[in-house]
């Protein structure tokens, strides 16, 4: 059965930092891009991290520079490191199977089991 499970999110200020982590389980996991996406009130789901299984790294340019994605295939587990986050950072953060096309980063179309993901809440 395929899993993904977010953790770590919380309530910052602005300029805090938090890390967040996405275990994942039922799925070839080492052969999939994973990455993180992110969606708040009122808008539409947004990729923000990705990493392929070559390990190469994409971001979205709002949050070059401050966030660090990571992945662990031993432990089948997703990081994301936010530094200096900001209020536009406030969100529902979930990880997916991915892909990357021109830099964009988008969730694998036929995937279903998206977890309940993780708020993070900065204030200003």
């Amino acid at each position: 059965q395929v899993q993904v499970v977010e953790s770590g999110g919380g309530s910052v200020q602005s300029g805090g930092s938090l890390r967040l982590s996405c275990a994942a389980s039922g799925f070839g996991w080492n052969l999939y891009c994973m990455g993180w996406f992110r969606q708040a009130p009122g808008k539409e789901r947004e990729g923000v991290a990705a990493i392929a299984h070559d390990g190469t790294i994409t971001y979205v340019d709002s949050v070059k520079g401050r966030f660090t994605a990571a992945r662990d295939n031993d432990k089948n587990t997703l990081y994301l490191q936010m530094n200096s986050l900001h209020f536009a950072d406030t969100a529902v953060y979930y990880c997916a199977p991915c892909s990357v096309l021109s830099g964009l980063i988008m969730p694998v179309s036929s995937f279903r089991d998206w977890g309940q993901g993780t708020q993070v809440t900065v204030s200003s």
